[in-house]
């Protein structure tokens, strides 16, 4: 699965991280690869509205460059592993084919209360 992100320097994070000098903050490049992640695993599920997906690890996490305004992310998630509901899976987000984050994660697909 394949998500694409423009970061533009409106973005309020950018307030703060830093203002001098704005850089997209970790976590949310991680998010990015959940919420594409949870997508994936999502996009073919009829029932998909009647699940949650609950993330229980992050794994070989690595930032290899600064995002900063002005980037496109190409965000890249596939599967690594399933058992019954939970799934590991592999993420990357790059920008102009440079990888800027990469990072494994796990989670549980369940059903809603």
């Amino acid at each position: 699965m394949v998500g694409l992100k423009n970061v533009t320097i409106n973005e309020p994070f950018f307030q703060g991280h830093f203002p001098e000098h704005p850089v997209m903050p970790g976590v949310l490049l991680v998010e990015a690869l959940a919420q594409v992640g949870v997508v994936l695993l999502l996009s073919g599920d009829q029932a998909r509205s009647s699940k949650l997906v609950y993330f229980s690890g992050i794994d070989k996490c690595r930032f290899r460059q600064p995002v900063v305004p002005g980037d496109q992310l190409r965000i890249e998630v596939t599967v690594l592993k399933q058992r019954g509901r939970y799934f590991k899976m592999r993420g990357r987000a790059l920008v102009e084919g440079n990888v800027a984050v990469e990072a494994e994660l796990s989670c549980s697909v369940v059903d809603r209360p």
